[in-house]
C-alpha cells in the first residue's frame, strides 16, 4: 500500500510514503472531520491512498493573494 501526497491546487507531486504498518493516527488523518476527510483522501482499487494536500509555492501564493482561494486550480 502507497500513500501519495499531491498538492490540491497545482497537482504537484508532495512525495510517497510506502511503508505498509502506517496507520490514520500516524499520518494525522484522525483529527480530520467526515467532511475534510472525504475532500482530501481518496482509495484507490488498487489499495493506494492519495491524500490532496497544498505545496509551499501555492501556500505562498495563497497568502500573498487571498482571492486565489476561489480558483480551483493554480498555476505557477
Amino acid at each position: 500500500m502507497a500513500i501519495h501526497y499531491h498538492c490540491r491546487h497545482c497537482g504537484v507531486k508532495l512525495g510517497t510514503l510506502t511503508q505498509f504498518s502506517i496507520d490514520s493516527e500516524q499520518l494525522g488523518l484522525h483529527t480530520l472531520t467526515d467532511e475534510e476527510r472525504q475532500d482530501m483522501v481518496t482509495y484507490s482499487s488498487e489499495g493506494e491512498i492519495q491524500i490532496k494536500s497544498i505545496c509551499e509555492d501555492c501556500q505562498e501564493s495563497l497568502e500573498k493573494n487571498p482571492e486565489y482561494y476561489q480558483n480551483d486550480f493554480l498555476i505557477h
